[in-house]
């Protein structure tokens, strides 16, 4: 595989002298996600491969390039899993890209975001250099900072060539329950209690008058949380949280611009006048309404002021910002580690801010 790097280093040092952008691209499942594309594709599928698995030290080290469906089919294998539950969004999502793009499925609430499970990583920066940070133990401190804070960066920073993650073991028994006729406020408002008892909640979700919970725990544990909170038990429940990771729940359908609104859980009904599912015990809510200028303005206006921000995830007019604007300071830190990383602007130009 050490030939391969040095491929991927001469097209960066060539990209640099010639002035020509790179799009950093696993299995393209995400190409939609982001502002514009931009650059020749530097493809990374063929850098692939586990590294380094020890199901008893709960991480494994995977190239960039190596299938998401391969890292959980071996993790399985062990009874363990990717805690955080990326989306795939097809066939061809790879590590390095489920990483890059920072997404999380319905676990995240209990579990915790992508960037909270990166121990370490390998990053080829702008100037063709090869840097380690992190490492595969919690305890190794040195460049674990940077290494979270490659989850989310679009490849912006640089072509991620391997990361270590943190797994965690599957549990013995998992259970759906549905709670029909429920309004939103009182979803929000059972959500938060549950929160705060001690009940193996793993997941919810609210739409359309259904309030559904996945449990996950020790057999005792789910048994005790179906006597406390009843509903009904909802038969092949994988297959609904699955729908729900991939977007293809009903919700999802039709060309309708996606909003995804990050919010505090606490936070009451956000009135926009369109369709909304919730999720993350009431942290993430999806909208569908449209993405024009005027629109983006209000829902942002009305995100902001619950405490929250807007991210037009899917469709409308990328031109309006798929991205809620940085605070100056913020955007000010973000600028000086682009020029850090890769001081020619090389790596996908403008898919996060452009």
């Amino acid at each position: 595989m050490q030939n391969i790097v040095e491929q991927f280093q001469e097209r960066v040092r060539t990209a640099a002298r010639d002035k020509r952008p790179l799009r950093i691209r696993g299995g393209g499942t995400k190409d939609w996600y982001g502002q514009r594309l931009e650059g020749d594709v530097l493809d990374t599928r063929g850098y692939a491969g586990v590294v380094d698995y020890e199901p008893t030290e709960l991480v494994i080290t995977a190239r960039c390039g190596t299938p998401l469906a391969a890292i959980e089919a071996a993790l399985a294998a062990r009874g363990q899993m990717l805690a955080f539950e990326p989306p795939h969004f097809g066939a061809h999502a790879t590590l390095g890209g489920a990483v890059a793009a920072g997404l999380s499925g319905p676990r995240r609430a209990s579990s915790g975001a992508v960037r909270d499970f990166v121990l370490g990583c390998t990053l080829l920066d702008g100037k063709g250099d090869v840097l380690r940070f992190g490492g595969q133990v919690m305890k190794n401190v040195a460049g674990y900072d940077v290494s979270r804070l490659l989850a989310g960066s679009l490849g912006t920073l640089g072509l991620l060539l391997d990361v270590s993650v943190k797994v965690l073991p599957r549990a013995p028994r998992e259970a759906t329950l549905v709670f029909d006729g429920v309004t939103e406020i009182d979803a929000i408002r059972r959500l938060n209690e549950w929160a705060g008892q001690p009940l193996p909640v793993s997941a919810s979700c609210w739409h359309d008058g259904a309030l559904t919970v996945r449990l996950s725990g020790a057999h005792a544990a789910v048994d005790a949380a179906i006597r406390s909170l009843g509903g009904a038990v909802l038969p092949d429940c994988a297959r609904f949280w699955e729908s729900l990771r991939e977007q293809r729940h009903a919700f999802f359908e039709g060309d309708m611009p996606l909003w995804r609104l990050s919010v505090p859980s606490t936070v009451g009904a956000i009135v926009l006048g369109s369709a909304q599912l919730i999720e993350w015990g009431g942290a993430q809510r999806w909208l569908r309404a449209p993405g024009d200028a005027a629109t983006t303005e209000r829902i942002r206006a009305t995100v902001g002021a619950a405490g929250g921000h807007a991210t037009l995830l899917r469709g409308g007019d990328k031109g309006v910002g798929v991205f809620q604007p940085l605070a100056p300071a913020v955007a000010r830190i973000h600028a000086r580690l682009k020029a850090g990383f890769d001081p020619a602007g090389l790596f996908n130009p403008g898919r996060m801010y452009g």
